[in-house]
């Protein structure tokens, strides 16, 4: 049994090797929707989870491009926010990362950690649609996308055209209810200027936002003066407006927490700058910067 990613890796190798994709709608040229499409597929159902034993392949740890990932063996608490994206018919009946037949239109996912198979609700933060899927593939590997949901999944979500969307990624167990939201212990930002130093931080309080910030981080130190000169370098650089987040952060298992800052440029007007602007980051000797939303 191939896992997706292996046999994908070719194509992906092409694609990024162009520096610039050729899209339409939001997807590969030779991707996307069927010819003809079932007519009720925003309809379907969500996926409805149950306990099952993890897949024989798709859940030891595996290397892509030279990142190494280690999937979870336990997906409880995760949460996280990031870019969807959605794959269709160059795929449909492919076997995935689990060794399953890749459904088009079934109500799945592909992650690059969370175990094979187990459930996520997928809610866009842009229109407050939500769908539970079940995740059985491994991806998404270009640009820094944080889930590839099936073809039926992204028109739930109402992002077939645009071909991403800002979501919110959580686990979903069998035992809890359909409206339970996972708890993660999280602490306010605190955004510092190009001009302020670090000790004349103020103290913050959470903000509230109407809707979802994208930015792109370019590095994370818990050293003040290692994300200055950071920021300095990429200022230099034309990467503007770039500024220097600062948070606290969990240490290991205990109470104790570290202060990490964050550099990022932003906000960001779309997707599509921040897939520009990881390229251009890239040029610049930072391969790991990514789109992060707040």
């Amino acid at each position: 049994m191939i896992p997706r990613w292996i046999w994908l890796a070719p194509l992906l190798a092409l694609l990024s090797a162009c520096g610039t994709l050729s899209r339409s709608g939001g997807y590969f040229e030779d991707d996307g929707p069927e010819a003809n499409p079932p007519a009720d597929v925003a309809n379907i159902p969500d996926a409805v989870p149950k306990t099952e034993p993890r897949s024989a392949t798709g859940n030891n740890p595996y290397a892509v491009y030279g990142v190494t990932y280690l999937p979870l063996t336990d997906s409880s608490g995760y949460r996280e926010r990031g870019i969807a994206s959605w794959y269709g018919k160059k795929f449909h009946s492919k076997r995935t990362s689990s060794g399953e037949p890749y459904d088009m239109y079934a109500m799945t996912a592909a992650h690059k950690t969370l175990p094979l198979p187990s459930y996520a609700r997928v809610r866009n933060l842009q229109n407050g649609r939500s769908v539970v899927v079940r995740v059985n593939d491994r991806g998404p590997f270009l640009h820094n996308r944080l889930i590839d949901l099936s073809y039926a999944a992204a028109a739930r979500l109402g992002i077939l055209g645009t071909g991403t969307g800002v979501v919110e990624v959580e686990a979903v167990s069998p035992d809890e209810p359909a409206t339970q939201v996972a708890q993660v212990k999280t602490y306010p930002l605190q955004v510092i200027a190009p001009a302020v130093a670090a000790e004349e931080l103020p103290s913050s309080a959470p903000a509230t936002a109407a809707s979802p910030k994208l930015y792109l981080q370019v590095g994370a130190f818990t050293q003040w003066d290692n994300a200055a000169n950071l920021r300095n370098r990429l200022e230099r650089e034309a990467l503007r407006p770039i500024s220097i987040q600062s948070s606290q952060a969990a240490k290991g298992n205990g109470p104790e927490a570290t202060r990490v800052y964050r550099v990022r440029v932003g906000p960001l007007t779309n997707v599509e700058e921040g897939d520009r602007l990881t390229e251009r980051a890239a040029q610049l000797g930072i391969p790991d910067a990514r789109i992060v939303v707040e």
